[in-house]
């Protein structure tokens, strides 16, 4: 399997993958989300079932998938040495923010809005933050030079995680796009740079 053709599998995958997560979100917003089933997004999908379970292994997991992480990673990876790292977060969140077309920015604060008012999402994103703070000790462990299960990493990692929650679950109805929320993060990490003052 050469490099090229692995390449081309893969930007397959993640147009399929978007293209489910697309209709997903469609018909969530027109019939809501409880009485959306995955046969119905399968459907307008064009895909099987079968198909559906391979990319998202339950009908959650269409919701919670972030296509932007993995760039969120790169970038942060790529940011130089020199920042500090919640420097480099805040770039990395400025860069990948700032390239989503309008329609990226759309279905990201519909994505936000069913994880915070659906119990069942809310639930399993509390769930996954905890793999989120492993995933986050290894990054920011890397970046300085430190093990990621290094208590001060690790607790860093922690408060980063817990002011994601934070800000997120409080946001509530003053957050009217994507963009309120992060104006709201970068302002959340400004706080944690400044050492947390109240």
């Amino acid at each position: 399997m050469n490099h090229h053709a692995l390449g081309l599998r893969e930007r397959k995958k993640a147009k399929t993958r978007a293209a489910i997560q697309e209709h997903a979100l469609r018909l969530f917003r027109e019939q809501g989300y409880d009485a959306t089933t995955i046969e119905q997004i399968a459907d307008a999908a064009e895909v099987s079932p079968s198909t559906f379970f391979r990319y998202f292994p339950t009908k959650e997991d269409v919701v919670l998938f972030d296509s932007t992480d993995p760039l969120m990673f790169a970038s942060f990876e790529d940011q130089p040495p020199e920042l500090t790292v919640v420097e480099a977060l805040r770039r990395a969140f400025h860069e990948v923010y700032e390239n989503l077309t309008p329609e990226e920015v759309e279905s990201q604060a519909q994505r936000q809005e069913l994880i915070r008012t659906v119990p069942e999402l809310r639930g399993r994103m509390l769930d996954d933050l905890v793999g989120a703070i492993d995933l986050l000790a290894e990054m920011v462990g890397k970046r300085v030079g430190r093990d990621s299960n290094d208590v001060a990493v690790r607790s860093f990692s922690g408060a980063l995680i817990g002011m994601v929650m934070g800000v997120f679950l409080a946001a509530g109805d003053e957050v009217k796009s994507e963009l309120d929320y992060i104006k709201l993060f970068d302002d959340a990490m400004a706080q944690l740079e400044a050492g947390l003052p109240l």
